[in-house]
């Protein structure tokens, strides 16, 4: 009897860790496009050679497909207009309390699943937010309006005069989403 398909998979399942591991950690809700269609070509090239005996071929075409995959992960950070072609650009779904239906549409989310992810988000009141963005990966980033926002340290500190001269200026991550560019210049490096 022919066992050697006990040690190709066991092979197989370490061979697979490994590059997966070279590929990054990141949940299925954080993979970009380009990450889940080469995650599911290696699932299946790794099942290919146990039936058809050519093990070396499929370890090898999945290091392509991870090095393939550190080369686009790689120039979308060198090239942010290839970032945005392939990953895609955070949406605006809420402004001002006020639910973007035309946004909703085009993302083809109801409005039931938008409400289940501000409640899992513990927001009970579209009126306390400021804006709500569909990110790349699925999440739903958000800002509160002033007076739903927690009291953080630094403010009440201020409010106590326990510090004083303290300016609250801040770079809005929700203004790049609206005007499609960083507000503050980014470090070359690391783009």
């Amino acid at each position: 009897m022919d066992m050697a398909w006990i040690w190709k998979s066991a092979l197989l399942v370490i061979a697979g860790m490994l590059l997966l591991r070279i590929a990054g950690r990141k949940s299925i809700s954080q993979m970009s496009v380009a990450t889940t269609v080469i995650m599911i070509s290696i699932g299946t090239t790794i099942v290919q050679p146990i039936a058809n005996h050519e093990l070396w071929k499929a370890i090898g075409s999945a290091a392509i497909f991870i090095v393939s995959l550190l080369i686009i992960e790689y120039l979308q950070l060198k090239f942010d207009w290839l970032e945005n072609l392939i990953s895609g650009r955070s949406k605006i779904i809420i402004e001002n309390g006020q639910i973007i239906s035309k946004h909703l549409r085009s993302l083809r989310i109801t409005v039931d699943q938008l409400e289940m992810r501000l409640r899992q988000n513990g927001i009970s009141n579209l009126s306390d937010v400021k804006f709500a963005t569909l990110e790349p990966n699925g999440q739903v980033g958000y800002e509160l309006m002033r007076h739903a926002k927690p009291v953080t340290i630094g403010e009440l500190e201020r409010l106590l005069h326990l510090k004083s001269g303290i300016t609250m200026e801040q770079s809005n991550l929700f203004q790049e989403t609206k005007t499609n560019h960083h507000a503050a210049p980014i470090d070359p490096k690391l783009q």
